[in-house]
């Protein structure tokens, strides 16, 4: 009995993987918002990824993992996805983060599954059932009625509210194409997810690094990181939301399909609700309903995702 419920779990390793990564984001996006009133964009970026660069080498030498032959076809596909996924992705969602907080700009990440799943099914040709492409409507409904809810405009910089949301698209496209990339190098290699994740850090962070010296603000935009409060808040959100969130997020790209990871992935504001309890903050009868909406949809890509 429990060795089948054992390996009916495991069969459904991807999906929860990314509900997992789902959960920690949801935490790392209310952290790395209070970050973003002191840390630009790319350096918020930068430093995060290197924390998580050397956390995950750490990780891969206490474990003596050794990478697998890997073809270059499939090295190129994970650098180039951790350029656009992370190096730039990342940065604009930061981005848009500042311009308009939590709950909208993780309306605006909700867009990045349709996208991902439509690169997928051009480019991968990935098909999903009728029921599982339900799903992911019920699920971005669902995310999408949470995150729409009006909000206190508590934030200075929400007076350019356009410019959040254009950043904010750029950020979901991103994120679409860098996951679509990391589908395609994961699908048929034998690649572990933590070296795939390590990958595509070190393309994301070579590539923020070269952009904050190009344009001379290496120096400045890091005299935040001097405080050790900002210091270490930044470590738990780059543990959080940076380290186990990617490594969670390349498993389900590797053991899930494209569409049904990048959708039980944006579920990360139905996490933020009891967040937003915990804190203290007033939880409504539509953003619970909305809560069930996305659930059900959720249901849908477990019964008929595989």
């Amino acid at each position: 009995m429990t060795a089948n419920l054992l390996n009916s779990w495991l069969s459904f390793k991807g999906e929860i993987a990314a509900l997992a990564a789902a959960f920690l984001w949801a935490v790392s996006t209310v952290i790395f918002g209070r970050l973003g009133k002191r840390l630009s964009p790319v350096m918020l970026n930068l430093a995060k990824g290197i924390l998580a660069i050397a956390l995950i080498s750490l990780t891969l030498l206490l474990r003596q993992s050794s990478p697998a032959a890997i073809e270059p076809v499939a090295l190129v596909y994970l650098l180039l996805s951790g350029v656009i996924g992370i190096g730039l992705g990342d940065t604009a969602y930061f981005s848009a983060l500042n311009h308009l907080g939590p709950r909208r700009v993780l309306l605006m990440e909700s867009l990045s599954p349709p996208m991902g799943a439509f690169l997928a099914w051009i480019f991968l040709s990935e098909v999903l059932e009728i029921a599982a492409c339900l799903g992911i409507v019920l699920t971005l409904l669902g995310v999408s009625w949470v995150i729409s809810e009006r909000v206190p405009n508590i934030n200075p910089l929400q007076s350019h509210p356009w410019r959040g949301v254009l950043v904010g698209i750029l950020a979901a496209l991103g994120q679409a194409v860098g996951v679509v990339l990391s589908r395609a190098a994961l699908a048929d290699s034998a690649i572990a997810p933590l070296w795939s994740t390590l990958l595509r850090l070190l393309g994301g962070t070579v590539t923020l690094l070269v952009l904050l010296l190009v344009q001379k603000r290496l120096v400045a935009d890091a005299q935040p990181l001097r405080s050790p409060r900002v210091l270490s808040i930044l470590a738990v959100a780059a543990v959080l939301g940076t380290y186990l969130a990617l490594w969670l997020q390349q498993t389900a790209l590797k053991f899930a399909p494209t569409g049904i990871a990048q959708s039980l992935m944006a579920t990360s504001p139905l996490f933020i609700l009891p967040i937003a309890l915990l804190l203290g903050d007033r939880v409504s009868l539509r953003a619970i309903g909305g809560v069930g909406v996305a659930l059900g949809g959720v249901w849908l890509l477990f019964a008929y995702g595989q």
